[in-house]
């Protein structure tokens, strides 16, 4: 069996807001809700999600049409970036490259790469060490942290190139018994959800 890990589409941007409370945008939850419909969302029977306000808007969405039920798990958060406050979105591609090329260095304060990618990999092993495997299963998160998760999954060191298309919204797939074994090659690239047909 396999695992999906899917990026929240886009939000609503408030500079006088949180980063972690931000919301779906219309055409975020928009897209939420196109996926929601396809096949492989109704075949879901368990979402884990992080603690951040979009990523648990997208999973409550995705969750419609499965009745699948929604588990927070707060390790799976994006990259703390607190230490530097909001960006405007110019700024923060400048500094997500930086992130990426330095993985072993903190932009400002941010958390590096390198531990990101630990946390996002020891959560997502904490989960499926007690998943049944034959349980279709989605973790429900970010671009950042999901990039680092793929980097890892493929056995690559950390690398921008693996990133998601822009927008967000996008899905990957790996199997889970070979993901708690050993490295190895998503069986899905990146893919928008409402999209990809499983």
């Amino acid at each position: 069996m396999h695992a999906l890990y899917i990026t929240h589409p886009q939000v609503r941007i408030d500079p006088a807001v949180p980063v972690p409370q931000w919301g779906l945008s219309d055409v975020g939850a928009q897209r939420a809700r196109e996926a929601s419909r396809l096949p492989w969302a109704k075949a879901l029977r368990r979402i884990v999600s992080s603690a951040e306000t979009k990523a648990i808007e997208t999973a409550h969405i995705l969750a419609e049409t499965s009745g699948a039920e929604v588990e927070i798990v707060e390790a799976m958060h994006e990259n703390d970036r607190s230490a530097t406050g909001f960006l405007t979105p110019p700024e923060f591609e400048k500094a997500a490259d930086w992130f990426f090329a330095h993985p072993q260095e903190s932009f400002h304060g941010w958390e590096r790469a390198i531990d990101a990618q630990a946390r996002i990999v020891g959560a997502a092993k904490a989960v499926l060490d007690r998943h049944d495997p034959q349980q279709p299963i989605a973790f429900v998160g970010h671009g950042g942290v999901g990039t680092l998760l793929k980097c890892h999954i493929e056995g690559l060191g950390i690398n921008r190139s693996r990133d998601q298309p822009p927008g967000g919204g996008n899905l990957f797939r790996f199997s889970i018994a070979e993901f708690l074994l050993a490295a190895q090659r998503p069986t899905c690239d990146w893919t928008a959800m409402e999209t990809w047909q499983g």
